[in-house]
Parts: C-alpha cells; sequence; structure tokens
C-alpha cells in the first residue's frame, strides 16, 4: 500500500463518501453555471480596479483565497489538509489500496493577473469531484485535488512535492514581501518539515492538469480542446557584449566597437535563426541594457538576455549552438566580445504521458469536442509531477490569446468542456486503462 503523505491542519471537516454507483460515470456532467459562479467568486480575492487579479503567492489574498477555496472542496466531499509546502489538498478515499489520482493547478497570480490561469483547473477539478459526490459514484482510486503554492513564483509547490525545492529557495524575497520559507508558514506549512510534502516515483497513480491554453491556437482555430503532448523546457543565458566607450562625435563611424549595434545585430541572428529552424521553438531577447547610456557616448558594454524554449533538449542545444556561431561573426565584424553566461534554471521538457494523451481524445470525441494535440509553450505544474507519475494535460480557448492580464478570458462553456474531459479521463484512469 502506497504511504500517504504527512499532512497539516486540517481546514474543514471532511465528508463522507457516498456508496459507489456502478457504471454511471459516462453519464455524468459538470455544471457550466457553478463553475462559473467559482470563478467569479473566486475573482474577488486580491481583485485590482482593472477587473482582473493581484493575488500573489503568500499574500493574505491568498490565504483568504484558499479558504474559500477549502469550502468547495469540503463540499465536494473532500478532506481538506495543507502538507508541509503549504499545498492544499482536497482528499477523497478509494475502494481499493491503490495509489491515488491527483487532479490540480494553482491560485496565485502574478501582479495585474487575470481571473482564469490556474483558477479554471482549480475550479474545474473541485467541480469534478463534487459531481462524482453528488451521483454517488465511488473510484477504486483514492482522488486528490491539489492547490499547488506560489505555482507563479517558480513552481514551489510542485517542486517540492516532486523533490527538487533547494532549501536555498526557502530565503527568497516573494511577491508578497515574505520569503517563501516565511509565506509556507504563513499558509499552514511548515518548511522545517519539507521533505513529508515529497513523492516518489508510484506514489501517484496519474495527474491531470486543466488550464486555459494562454495562447490564440484553439481560439483561431475554432477547436474545444487542446491535447497537451508536453511542456517545454527553458534555457537562458545573461549575453555580455563589450566595446569601446568612446565620444559620440569626434569617433568616425569606421573607428567604432559600438557594443549596441552588435546588440542589434545579435537579437535579429537569434530571431532569424529561430524562425529558420523547422519546429514549434521559440527564442526571445527579452531584456537589454546599454552602459553608459548617455545620448553623446558610443555604448561599451552591453548585457542583453536570451531565452530559448523547446520540447527537445537537443532542439534548445543546437539552436543554442548556432546563435553561438552567429555571435562570433558579429563579435569579429564589429570589433566586440561577445560572452554566453548560463543562467541555472532548471526546466526541463516534460512530456505528457501517452496512454494520458490517448485516453484524453477519447474522452474529447466521446463528448463530441473537437480537439487537437499541442506543445505547451508556458511552464506549469505538471512539468514538476512528470518527474515522479505519468502526466496529462488538458488546455481550453483563451479568447484571443490574453493571459497574465486582466483582459484574460474563457467562456463558461469552454470551462465546463474542459472539466468534462477532465472528469471522463480521470474515470477512465480509475477504471484500469493505464495499466494500473
Amino acid at each position: 500500500m502506497t504511504a500517504k503523505p504527512a499532512l497539516f491542519p486540517i481546514l474543514l471537516a471532511g465528508v463522507l463518501l457516498a456508496s459507489p454507483v456502478i457504471g454511471a460515470g459516462a453519464a455524468l456532467r459538470v455544471q457550466p453555471e457553478r463553475i462559473e459562479q467559482h470563478i467569479m467568486e473566486l475573482s474577488a480575492f486580491g481583485k485590482n480596479p482593472e477587473g482582473g487579479v493581484s493575488r500573489v503567492a503568500f499574500s493574505q489574498a491568498d490565504l483568504d483565497a484558499r479558504r474559500y477555496i477549502g469550502g468547495l472542496m469540503n463540499q465536494a466531499g473532500l478532506r481538506v489538509t495543507v502538507d508541509a509546502a503549504g499545498n492544499l489538498i482536497g482528499y477523497r478515499e478509494g475502494s481499493e489500496s491503490l495509489p491515488p489520482i491527483m487532479l490540480g493547478s494553482h491560485i496565485d497570480s502574478v501582479p495585474g493577473g487575470g481571473n482564469y490561469d490556474g483558477d479554471v483547473g482549480v475550479i474545474g477539478a473541485i467541480e469534478a469531484a463534487r459531481v462524482l459526490h453528488q451521483a454517488g459514484v465511488s473510484l477504486r482510486h483514492p482522488l486528490e485535488v491539489v492547490v499547488f503554492v506560489d505555482e507563479e513564483g517558480g513552481l514551489t509547490g510542485s517542486r517540492a512535492m516532486s523533490g527538487q525545492l533547494g532549501p536555498e529557495v526557502l530565503q527568497e524575497v516573494s511577491h508578497s514581501g515574505l520569503t517563501v520559507g516565511e509565506g509556507i508558514l504563513h499558509l499552514g506549512g511548515d518548511p522545517a518539515r519539507l521533505a513529508e510534502a515529497e513523492r516518489s516515483t508510484g506514489d501517484i497513480a496519474a495527474y491531470l492538469e486543466l488550464h486555459i491554453e494562454q495562447g490564440a491556437v484553439l481560439d483561431d482555430e475554432g477547436l474545444d480542446i487542446g491535447i497537451v503532448t508536453g511542456i517545454v523546457g527553458i534555457k537562458w543565458w545573461d549575453i555580455i557584449i563589450t566595446g569601446v566607450a568612446n565620444h559620440a562625435g569626434t569617433t568616425p563611424m569606421n573607428k567604432r566597437h559600438d557594443a549596441l549595434l552588435a546588440a542589434a545585430e545579435l537579437i535579429q541572428a537569434v530571431n532569424r535563426v529561430i524562425r529558420q529552424t523547422p519546429g514549434n521553438q521559440v527564442g526571445t531577447v527579452g531584456r537589454i541594457k546599454a552602459e553608459p547610456g548617455a545620448p553623446n557616448v558610443i555604448p561599451g558594454k552591453v548585457e542583453m538576455s536570451l531565452e530559448i524554449r523547446d520540447l527537445s533538449e537537443a532542439v534548445m542545444d543546437s539552436i543554442y549552438r548556432q546563435i553561438e556561431q552567429e555571435a562570433a561573426a558579429i563579435a569579429t565584424q564589429a570589433g566586440v566580445s561577445i560572452a554566453f553566461r548560463p543562467i541555472p534554471f532548471d526546466a526541463v521538457p516534460a512530456p505528457t504521458d501517452e496512454r494520458v494523451r490517448r485516453l484524453i481524445g477519447e474522452a474529447a470525441k466521446g463528448l463530441g469536442l473537437s480537439s487537437r494535440e499541442m506543445p505547451s509553450g508556458a511552464g506549469h505544474d505538471a512539468q514538476d509531477i512528470a518527474r515522479i507519475a505519468p502526466i496529462g494535460m488538458i488546455f481550453v480557448p483563451s479568447v484571443g490569446g490574453v493571459s497574465h492580464s486582466p483582459k484574460e478570458f474563457t467562456k463558461p462553456d469552454d470551462m465546463a468542456n474542459g472539466a468534462n474531459v477532465l472528469l471522463q479521463t480521470l474515470l477512465s484512469i480509475d477504471a484500469g486503462e493505464l495499466g494500473q
């Protein structure tokens, strides 16, 4: 029997499981109005004047929202607890001694964020559990609905659960002004016992995450469901370009060693390499600083960032080598030096489980929904859980592809479609279609 994780103070009393109803699962459907109502109620916590939320992790708004979510979990027949990392967990017993099936996402936001990123996955998972509870359907597997802590600040909760959260992270200051360690304590966890939140391979039967796409592919193509093939890896570099600062009025153009001009050529080269390489990879220069920064001085030094994302580590490495070659040629021509400094950032590509993808596709088809396979260009808690369990992700459309903004919006019917696919995929996994 799989050991259960250590759990900290129970927030709300649990509700006893209903009796099993054999064969009832295929006809079960979520309630779109209830999902929309809960999304709107959740949006009150950390609401900002622009219509979105600034519910950053560890803030009072985050704590209040978690209490609200705990109440919804309670209504769905889930026993509510907090683990050592501060993850909020709703637990439902299974009829057999099997590892739990886990559903989850997050409710913390970026500063000035929207009402759907993360929230749809949490509300959809609770709605699936509530439908099972109200219909009296018992699962073979235990069910866990998890609200991962501090997703936007660095996947803190899921990294802790997968054993990837180093002690140095606890000293980092979050957007709330608290350190991560202080924030975990504030939410009811215990950073001194962080190891007790860890799960091992085999402890979780499967993990499913419902999420808004955060892009415009589904919306543009008029499709209902995205079946995520994997979550991209991310690699970061600082690039330092060193030239010669000199007087802008007295230095002839052919005598200059302009670091900013070389940087501009390198930015164009990054774009060219990314676009000419077949595939779905992306590359971005999102930050640049020129020194000394005076209008009458030729820039002698530039620092800029480079980010590459793809589902393949090999592709990212190949693109980086091509950019290095372009940089060497630019440096020679411009009379500057260009150095790349890798930034430690452990975001490896996380393919979803092929069996789970198949079940998601079958669920969508059975519900009469259109779908397509697609990668996730953004990071999610699922990428850390992929280290220890089979994962699957279900995308629903984001209107206009807007996310991390108060203008973020997903239609109620689309949220319900995703929650129904989540529910039916959960039932398929519980029936043993992954081989458990």
